[in-house]
């Protein structure tokens, strides 16, 4: 036995059984913790879509969209829009009205710099979307409606870009 452990097999046996126990572990408690993280993104979801729609007495996803009912009537759609911003990804929930106008604009993640790049979140950014048509959707200084944040261009550009670029796939699957 002492033979074996000097040999160069020895340590990689070692390390094997290290690794193959460590991949086990992970696997349980990625098992374990998925239903409550998709739990999680779900209710996240539900919240944003009542703050945009409080009327809406249900919802369905059909190919990334939310279709918002009242009783069995549609009133709008939502979906989840992705844009890079100055510190990172940005995830924003956009609501439309039947019209296929900006109900409403939410961001729900972010990592921007505090103070600025953050301050997308606010409903002063958020508030210029409403009622917008499609074509709209741009900042003031590309011929939009929509004033960018002082200071943080780079973040403003990334929201404004991924609301008017998923928009128009999604207006697109809805007619």
């Amino acid at each position: 036995m002492a033979n074996f452990k000097n040999t160069k097999v020895y340590p990689i046996i070692i390390l094997t059984i290290v690794v193959l126990v460590s991949v086990t572990v992970l696997i349980f408690l990625n098992t374990l913790t998925s239903p409550v993280v998709e739990a999680q993104k779900r209710k996240e979801i539900n919240n944003q879509l009542q703050n945009i729609y409080s009327g809406m007495t249900d919802s369905e996803l059909e190919d990334e969209i939310y279709y918002i009912l009242k009783e069995d009537e549609t009133i709008g759609y939502a979906f989840i829009a992705k844009g890079n911003g100055y510190g990172g990804e940005i995830t924003i929930m956009v609501g439309l009205d039947k019209n296929l106008e900006v109900k409403d604009v939410s961001i729900m993640s972010h990592s921007e710099t505090p103070g600025l790049g953050s301050r997308v979140t606010e409903e002063s950014f958020t508030d210029d979307f409403k009622g917008l048509k499609i074509e709209n959707i741009a900042l003031n200084k590309n011929g939009g409606e929509i004033d960018a944040i002082s200071g943080a261009t780079i973040s403003s550009e990334a929201v404004v870009s991924a609301v008017r670029e998923e928009m128009k796939k999604k207006i697109k699957s809805i007619k």
